[in-house]
């Protein structure tokens, strides 16, 4: 069994990184904190709840296209690295992985999240699982640390659960252009998608009958509190999760009951809200297969092989860097991936 764990971002890093992310926020139009402090444990505890509920689909639909499709992505890939994106604790990434060792090709795991205790923790699960195999954690920020990942052999980087959809469009924009900066000529990307449906349907993936979406965002608040000594926990905000048709995304978060004041003493400010006023802690994008394509050409990317499930729920989708060519003769550049025998226009 080998671990390998190296530390690009500690714990002081992390928490300077939220704290200017959060004082950032508060001064934003709408108001907003990073969806950051919706995880400490307790709220790691809530969200695996969330994952099991009827409502919540995403979990499972993802599931069960991975137990569909792991081996042949194993066989498209031939991935001899694993490179898991804000892995967590690799939950789900774990069927893939499986997939991927069946298919004897794979020789690394390499998990990349923030969170070192929880990452040491299930980098060592994994080994344990599949002590031929070798695990190389980085602790880090894929934002930030992309460059740091392991290279050689023919790597495959996973971003699944549609994490991508918490991130907003210019953060998206700068993630796919460096993970496309990061990749080999034989490295692909894995995406997790919630495609776009019914609005009912996912306004209640965010706020279920149970109310257990709201205790989970109410413990976001509780953490911030803790940390930065303010009183969000303790102000009147009612929760919401509204379906944005124009921007194709849930979003998520409070509204203030009542004009008030909220102190954030670790910040040294006092934040104002105004009757009705949002403070938003996080959004959700769905996708379609034409927008999602069309932003993975602009980062430099080709959209190669898509698997939805049999409703539309919910697609993953593998691409790899494009090559370019400009024929003298064409006006426009074409994105050619040798894997994949279609070419893209950009």
């Amino acid at each position: 069994m080998r671990v390998r764990v190296d530390v690009l971002f500690d714990d002081a890093d992390r928490r300077a990184a939220l704290h200017e992310a959060t004082l950032r926020g508060l001064k934003e139009t709408p108001k907003q904190i990073p969806a950051i402090w919706l995880y400490d444990e307790r709220g790691s505890v809530l969200f695996d709840e969330i994952t099991r509920l009827l409502e919540y689909y995403l979990t499972r639909t993802e599931r069960a296209i991975l137990e569909e499709r792991a081996r042949e992505i194993a066989s498209e890939t031939r991935a001899e690295t694993l490179v898991e994106l804000g892995s967590g604790t690799s939950e789900k990434t774990r069927l893939l992985l499986d997939g991927l060792v069946a298919g004897g090709t794979l020789r690394r795991f390499v998990p990349l999240d923030v969170s070192e205790e929880v990452l040491i923790a299930s980098a060592h699960a994994i080994a344990e699982e599949h002590p031929a195999l070798e695990v190389h954690a980085v602790v880090g920020d894929f934002e930030r640390h992309l460059s740091a990942l392991p290279v050689g052999g023919r790597r495959v980087f996973a971003f699944l659960g549609s994490t991508i959809g918490g991130l907003e469009v210019g953060a998206r924009k700068s993630l796919l252009r460096a993970i496309a900066t990061s990749l080999g000529d034989e490295d692909m990307l894995l995406l997790g998608l919630d495609l776009v449906k019914d609005r009912a349907r996912i306004e209640s993936a965010y706020s279920d009958r149970s109310g257990l979406s709201e205790r989970f965002q109410r413990n976001g608040l509780v953490h911030l509190d803790r940390e930065l000594g303010s009183d969000f926990s303790q102000g009147r905000f009612e929760h919401y999760a509204t379906w944005d048709s124009e921007r194709e995304w849930v979003d998520i978060g409070f509204r203030s009951m009542g004009a008030q004041v909220v102190r954030v003493p670790r910040l040294g400010i006092e934040v104002a809200f105004a009757d009705g006023e949002r403070l938003r802690t996080s959004v959700s994008s769905k996708f379609r297969r034409a927008r999602i394509e069309a932003e993975l050409a602009d980062a430099g990317l080709q959209l190669g092989l898509w698997w939805p499930d049999a409703d539309g729920d919910y697609a993953l989708c593998l691409s790899r860097r494009c090559q370019f060519a400009r024929p003298a003769a064409q006006a426009r550049a074409r994105c050619v991936a040798p894997t994949f025998g279609e070419t893209v226009a950009v």
